[in-house]
C-alpha cells in the first residue's frame, strides 16, 4: 500500500510518499508556492499539484499533520493551506485520511507522545533509510505517512 504524510508551511507543502509493502520511502519533496501568487491562488496551487501527486502515485491513505490547537501564534497561512489539503483528500480517491496532531499521530504509530518531537528533532532514529539526513518538516511528513497506514 502506498501512503503519503503532508506537512504544511506558509510557503510550501513538504511531502512523503511511502510504500507500507516494502517499508520504503519512494519521494521526498517540497510543493513551492511561486512568490508571485496571492492567496487564492496558492491555495489552488497546491490543492492542484497534490491531487496529481495522489494520483501519480497511486496513493491509498493519507495524514496530514497540523496545527496544535493550543499553538501559542498559529500561523494563518499554513492554517489555510492545511485547509485545502483536508479538501484535496476529501476529492480525492483515497480510501482513507486523517488528519494528525502529535497524539493522534503518535498513537497510529506506537510511540510515547513524548517521544514524537524526539524523532522529529533527530535525538531518535526510525528504522527507515537515510531518517538522519532529512529535515524536521520531511520527518513530520514521513511520520504521518507512515501512520496513515492505520487510518
Amino acid at each position: 500500500m502506498r501512503t503519503i504524510g503532508i506537512r504544511a508551511a506558509p510557503k510550501a507543502v513538504t511531502f512523503v510518499v511511502f510504500d507500507t509493502d516494502e517499508d520504503t520511502v519512494l519521494n521526498v519533496e517540497d510543493i513551492r508556492i511561486p512568490i508571485a501568487f496571492q492567496t487564492p491562488d496558492a491555495l489552488k496551487y497546491i490543492r492542484n499539484n497534490l491531487l496529481d501527486i495522489l494520483r501519480e502515485y497511486n496513493i491509498d491513505r493519507a495524514g496530514i499533520r497540523v496545527t496544535e490547537p493550543n499553538a501559542q501564534s498559529p500561523n494563518i497561512a499554513r492554517i489555510q493551506i492545511e485547509g485545502v489539503v483536508q479538501e484535496a483528500f476529501a476529492s480525492s480517491l483515497l480510501k482513507s485520511y486523517y488528519v494528525g496532531q502529535i497524539s493522534s499521530i503518535s498513537f497510529r504509530l506506537g510511540i510515547e507522545r513524548a517521544n514524537f518531537k524526539r524523532y522529529v528533532d533527530g535525538h531518535l532514529d526510525w528504522p527507515v533509510q537515510n531518517w538522519t539526513s532529512l529535515s524536521k518538516e520531511q520527518r513530520e511528513a514521513l511520520l504521518c505517512a507512515i501512520g496513515a497506514s492505520r487510518a
